[in-house]
């Protein structure tokens, strides 16, 4: 298999999927995508295919397979380094590579509670007080990364980033359950989700069929 190809979820449920989807499509890197619909007899089967782990999303490059998304993002800030896909000053570095695994690792009641679904709007579901805390903690996060590193451009350190694949769908969530946000995590929000590629994602995720039972429970 020649060139980079990324297997990934249905587009309207999969946020893990979108994120090195987005790092690959904002940055202009060329990729082929495989997309194995969740939840289906032989869904576990077809993505073992390319990932040992049986979850999407998984990268192919030759004879490369890296899953889980986070270390996806990695590999590709390694492979193609002159798309600065981390910043380039340590000290943002440092703070962004913080704040990407912090999402990868946390956040487990707003995941619960706000599931990803790009077809639904749900103002005011899922705002337990768990998941209010993941909300403050998140703001508090991007306040920081903006004020911080933020001068030179509209996203978190300035210039895109993997951080800012990695937040994409958090602020996807925040408006599809139209969550309450002070000024600088609404602009925030507003700069990712009108990114073209977000909505081509979108889009995309819109206009799937398939639905699933499991990831729909305020349906």
């Amino acid at each position: 298999m020649e060139g980079l190809t990324l297997i990934i979820g249905n587009k309207n449920y999969s946020s893990w999927s979108l994120r090195p989807w987005l790092l690959l499509r904002q940055t202009g890197i060329p990729f082929r995508e495989v997309r194995v619909p969740l939840y289906e007899p032989g869904t576990r089967e077809q993505i073992r295919a390319y990932s040992p782990s049986g979850k999407v999303p998984a990268l192919v490059d030759s004879d490369m397979k890296v899953w889980e998304s986070l270390a996806i993002c990695e590999y590709l800030a390694e492979r193609f380094p002159e798309k600065q896909l981390w910043p380039l000053d340590p000290k943002a570095r440092a703070l962004a590579r913080a704040v990407a695994a912090e999402m990868h690792a946390g956040f487990g009641e707003l995941r619960t509670h706000m599931l990803f679904n790009a077809r639904k709007h749900l103002p005011g579901k899922g705002r337990t007080p768990a998941v209010l805390k993941d909300i403050e903690r998140i703001s508090d996060i991007w306040n920081a990364c903006r004020t911080q590193f933020g001068a030179s451009g509209p996203f978190l350190f300035g210039r895109f980033s993997v951080a800012d694949a990695m937040y994409a769908p958090v602020a996807l969530r925040f408006l599809t359950y139209a969550v309450p946000l002070d000024a600088v995590s609404a602009i925030y929000v507003e700069t990712i989700t009108s990114l073209r590629a977000v909505q081509e994602w979108l889009t995309d995720g819109r206009a799937e069929t398939e639905t699933i039972p499991a990831l729909e429970p305020y349906a």
